[in-house]
């Protein structure tokens, strides 16, 4: 091979490498490290832009509020029908296993405190998660633009998952003011600050079986995931 062949040939060979390095790099988990959000747990957390918002892409986990006071913790097969003190639990008392992939599951108490989102973030009110489903196509179908896609955290069939919004929306269940946990793999709930009525707070959840992002009013006393936004 004479000298200029063989250096046209090296220099394809180099960027051919670039290019696939700098692909995987973008690739993996397209998180990138100056999004990262850190509640006062440690806990860290990755950011994403979907239209005019930027949301958590992950559901919150925190045992604290973000001045430092402890969220009461409590645990399933208790009645918690008279509770009305901001708290917070893990599905099936087991943080070991759900945690880290679905995070913590809170009353709306403890969304009300207005302290339970990292400093600068909020828990979403009614007509901001409307502003999301609104930019994904409307809530019939802004679902399954929301939900992690496949079936490793959620339930066959998924239906409609595509996770193009990086919302990576996960089903956390939720744990009823009975003291029973239902639903995990299942339906992912994320509660607004919003309230309904007295007694109860508007929700967003989505469904394995469905492509769609339900609007539904809960009760207070009810424990379900949270998201976060981003302050305006």
């Amino acid at each position: 091979m004479d000298m200029k062949k063989e250096n046209n040939f090296n220099f394809h060979f180099i960027i051919l490498g670039i290019t696939i390095v700098f692909t995987s790099g973008c690739n993996k988990n397209d998180n990138n490290p100056m999004d990262q959000v850190t509640d006062f747990d440690g806990n860290v957390y990755y950011a994403k832009t979907i239209g005019t918002q930027t949301w958590l892409s992950e559901n919150l986990k925190t045992t604290h509020y973000n001045d430092g006071s402890p969220i009461l913790v409590v645990t399933g097969s208790t009645d918690l029908s008279t509770l009305i003190t901001g708290s917070y639990t893990w599905y099936n008392n087991n943080a070991a296993t759900f945690k880290e992939t679905y995070g913590a599951l809170y009353n709306w108490y403890a969304v009300s405190t207005g302290k339970l989102c990292p400093t600068g973030w909020h828990v979403p009110n009614d007509l901001e998660w409307t502003t999301l489903t609104d930019f994904l196509g409307g809530d019939a179908i802004a679902g399954g633009k929301l939900k992690e896609d496949g079936t490793s955290h959620w339930n066959d069939p998924n239906t409609g998952a595509t996770n193009e919004s990086k919302f990576t929306g996960l089903p956390g269940g939720y744990l009823f003011d009975n003291g029973t946990y239902y639903s995990l793999r299942n339906v992912g709930h994320w509660w607004s600050s919003t309230e309904s009525d007295a007694d109860n707070a508007w929700d967003r959840y989505t469904y394995f079986q469905y492509e769609s992002v339900i609007r539904e009013s809960f009760s207070k006393k009810i424990f379900l995931s949270v998201r976060c936004l981003k302050n305006q």
